[in-house]
C-alpha cells in the first residue's frame, strides 16, 4: 500500500504520518528538494513545530471544552480556519473539483471532519489527553485492517504483528486507567468514543484514497475545512440559545485560537513544507513523537498522567505504528546475504 496513493486531511493529527501527501506528490510534480541538508534550518524546525502543534491539540481541546460547548468549539475552529485558508488562497480560483468529486467530498465530510471531531471532542470530555493521542495514533493500523476486510488487500507479516501489538496496547491503555469500569460511563465511554473517531478517520482514508491522485493536499484540505464548517453549522445554531457567553474564559478562548491558527493551519503549512524537503519516512519519525508531546503538555497544563500500565500500553502502540510503517520489502532485503 503505497503512501502516495492516499488522500488525507492534514488539518488534524488523525490523518498524518506516512499516509500524508505533499502538494507535489498529489499534483504529479517533482518536489523542490529531497535533501534536508539544503534547508536544514527550515526543514527540521518545521517538523518539530508540526509535532508540537499537533501534540498539544488534544490538550488545547480539553482546555477549550472547560467553558465552550462541543459544537460551538468545532464550528468556531473550522469556520475561522476556512477564513484563513480563503485569505491564503486570495487571487486564486476555487479548486477545480468536478461535481462528482464535490458530492464525494461532501459525503466524506460526514466521516472526517464530521463524525471524527464529534467523537473526539466528546470523548475528550471523559478520558485523558495522553490516552487519546495514543489511541488516535493507531489509525494507520486500523486502515490496514479495514483495507483487508473491505478491499481484500493483503497485509504482510510485519503488519499483522503491528495489528496485534496495537490492540494489545489499547487494552492496556483502557484497563490501566484508575477510573476504568465496565459501565458505559466515565473513561470507558470516552475511550469508546475515541475509538469511534479512529474508525471514522480510517473509513475516510479508505473511501477518499483516489482524490489524492488528482488534487493537491492544499485543495483537499481547503475544501474539507469548508465542508466541515458547513457540517457543524446547524448543530452550532442549535447550541447557541443555551450558550452562556459570559462564562467563556480567556483560557478557553486562547485554546480555540491555538487550535485554529497552529493545530489546523500552521501544522498543515509546516508539515507540507517539510514533506517537500524530506522523504515521508523521515518525517514520520517526528510525527510518531506527537503522543510524547501530548503527554508532557497534559502533565504540565492539565495535571494528567499515564499509569505504569498505560505507559506500557502506549509503548506497544508506538511500536505497532512503527512496524506497520516499515517499507514492504525492508525486512526481506535485510535477510538476503
Amino acid at each position: 500500500m503505497a503512501a502516495t496513493r492516499w488522500a488525507v486531511s492534514p488539518s488534524h493529527p488523525c490523518l498524518r504520518g506516512s499516509c500524508n501527501l505533499t502538494v507535489h506528490e498529489a499534483s504529479g510534480t517533482a518536489p523542490l528538494s529531497m535533501d534536508p541538508m539544503q534547508h536544514p534550518l527550515k526543514t527540521y524546525p518545521a517538523l518539530v513545530a508540526t509535532m508540537v502543534f499537533w501534540g498539544l491539540s488534544f490538550v488545547a481541546t480539553k482546555i477549550a471544552l472547560e467553558s465552550i460547548p462541543t459544537f460551538t468549539l468545532v464550528f468556531t475552529r473550522f469556520s475561522l480556519a476556512a477564513l484563513i485558508f480563503l485569505f491564503l488562497r486570495r487571487g486564486r480560483k476555487w479548486p477545480s473539483f468536478t461535481r462528482k468529486d464535490h458530492v464525494k467530498m461532501a459525503l466524506l465530510a460526514l466521516f472526517e471532519p464530521g463524525l471524527y471531531f464529534i467523537f473526539e471532542t466528546i470523548g475528550l470530555q471523559h478520558t485523558s489527553a495522553p490516552k487519546t493521542a495514543l489511541i488516535i495514533a493507531t489509525i494507520p493500523v486500523v486502515v490496514l485492517v479495514l483495507g483487508a476486510l473491505m478491499l481484500g488487500e493483503r497485509a504482510g507479516g510485519t503488519s499483522v504483528i503491528g495489528i496485534f501489538l496495537s490492540f494489545g496496547g489499547i487494552i492496556l491503555l483502557v484497563i490501566g486507567d484508575p477510573e476504568f469500569g465496565w459501565s458505559l460511563e466515565g473513561s470507558l465511554l470516552g475511550d469508546l468514543l475515541i475509538g469511534g473517531a479512529v474508525i471514522s478517520a480510517s473509513l475516510y482514508m479508505i473511501f477518499a484514497r483516489d482524490l489524492g491522485r488528482r488534487y493537491s493536499s492544499f485543495e483537499i484540505t481547503f475544501v474539507q475545512i469548508v465542508y466541515g464548517a458547513v457540517f457543524f453549522c446547524l448543530p452550532f445554531f442549535w447550541e447557541v440559545p443555551s450558550l452562556a457567553w459570559s462564562f467563556i474564559t480567556p483560557r478557553s478562548s486562547l485554546a480555540v485560537l491555538y487550535l485554529t491558527v497552529f493545530s489546523t493551519v500552521g501544522a498543515f503549512l509546516c508539515y507540507n513544507y517539510a514533506l517537500s524537503q524530506v522523504p515521508v519516512s523521515r518525517a514520520a519519525v517526528f510525527v510518531n513523537g506527537i503522543p510524547v508531546v501530548t503527554a508532557i503538555g497534559a502533565w504540565v497544563l492539565l495535571d494528567e498522567r499515564l499509569t505504569v500500565i498505560q505507559a506500557g500500553g502506549g509503548a506497544l502502540v508506538l511500536a505497532a505504528v512503527f512496524i506497520t510503517n516499515l517499507p514492504p520489502g525492508l525486512i526481506r532485503k535485510k535477510k538476503r546475504p
